[in-house]
């Protein structure tokens, strides 16, 4: 029903900028919050960035002044600055949307996943 790619991944040097993408398609009647998370190796997945349909973000304090999100609504887009790249970046970094679907009785909510994009930060 609804597809999230993610892309913009790749191995980075110690205080470069990445921008991640995460574009959303199918049977999209609404995205609601949108967010980035990301899991390192042996640790578990946690959230960096959320941001809402109306452009607010929030973000982990471990990651404030470095991550900035953005989306574009018209495109279905959420978007991940990261500057100052640490090798403490270093992880799969997720998208994540609750999407309003259209359905054959109408429409209902989904949580959605992407795939994941490898973001690799050497010193």
């Amino acid at each position: 029903q609804v597809q999230l790619v993610e892309s913009g991944g790749g191995l980075m040097q110690a205080g470069g900028s990445l921008r991640l993408s995460c574009a959303a398609s199918g049977s999209i009647f609404a995205i609601g919050t949108m967010d980035w998370y990301r899991q390192a190796p042996g640790k578990q997945r946690e959230l960096v960035a959320s941001i809402t349909s109306g452009g607010y973000a929030n973000y982990a304090d471990s990651v404030k002044g470095r991550f900035t999100a953005s989306r574009d609504n018209a495109k279905n887009t959420v978007y991940l600055q990261i500057d100052s790249l640490k090798p403490e970046d270093t992880a799969v970094y997720y998208c994540h949307a609750k999407v309003v679907v259209t359905t054959a009785t109408g429409i209902g909510q989904n949580d959605y996943w992407g795939q994941g994009t490898q973001v690799t930060v050497s010193s």
